[in-house]
């Protein structure tokens, strides 16, 4: 029986990957480069400052890790803040699992300068019994930060479902003993089918999930 539901928010709640695609495109043509089309899926799983770490090391850059988040942060925050919406239909789910009592978390790689406006612009942050970001906890390519938030919500893994689009997060969350929910993102399809190896339930859209608690 699931108990608890525990939501990562870029590309899975927030219709927001398109805010980081446009920033790793301006940030890498104003150095020069293209966007490897593998860069969003591997600092897709890693916390802020690991993502700043990887980018310099893999693009041979001069600019140090905090020069890094420090220019991705003044682009996004704004955005975050003002643009990002809701997937369809999430709201919708996320009423429905209150009343039917369950426990709802959120794990995130995301900085809480950007997701808590964007989570308050769209009316759902008091939704939420537990937040925690990999500032606090080691990148999804570990369980940890999911076993973190079932333990804030009071719910075992094997009673709660964690809602993600990566394969990598939906993995590490498997390995930690949850049930796995795969949500599909726009810029997530180059890896679908490794998506759906590591879910137990995959879905085009929160839709497609309205009998999910019954």
């Amino acid at each position: 029986m699931i108990r608890g539901a525990i939501f990562d928010l870029d590309g899975t709640l927030f219709d927001s990957l398109w805010v980081w695609e446009e920033i790793d495109e301006r940030f890498l043509r104003k150095r020069g480069i293209a966007v490897p089309s593998d860069y969003a899926e591997h600092i897709g799983v890693l916390n802020f400052e690991e993502a700043a770490k990887y980018t310099a090391k893999r693009f041979g850059l001069k600019d140090s890790p905090r020069e890094l988040m420090d220019e991705w942060m003044g682009m996004a925050c704004k955005i975050y803040a003002e643009e990002v919406g809701l997937k369809p239909s999430a709201r919708e789910f996320l009423e429905l699992a209150k009343s039917r009592g369950i426990k709802l978390g959120i794990a995130t790689s995301s900085h809480s300068s950007l997701y808590i406006p964007a989570l308050n612009h769209n009316g759902i942050y008091e939704m939420f019994d537990a937040i925690v970001d990999t500032e606090h906890s080691r990148g999804k390519s570990f369980p940890d930060i999911y076993i973190k938030v079932a333990d804030l919500i009071g719910v075992s893994p094997q009673e709660c479902a964690v809602f993600e689009d990566l394969p990598a997060a939906l993995k590490s969350a498997k390995q930690g003993g949850f049930y796995t929910v795969a949500i599909s993102d726009r810029h997530s399809y180059g890896c679908l089918d490794e998506v759906k190896t590591f879910a137990d339930k995959f879905a085009g859209g929160f839709d497609e999930l309205m009998t999910f608690f019954d």
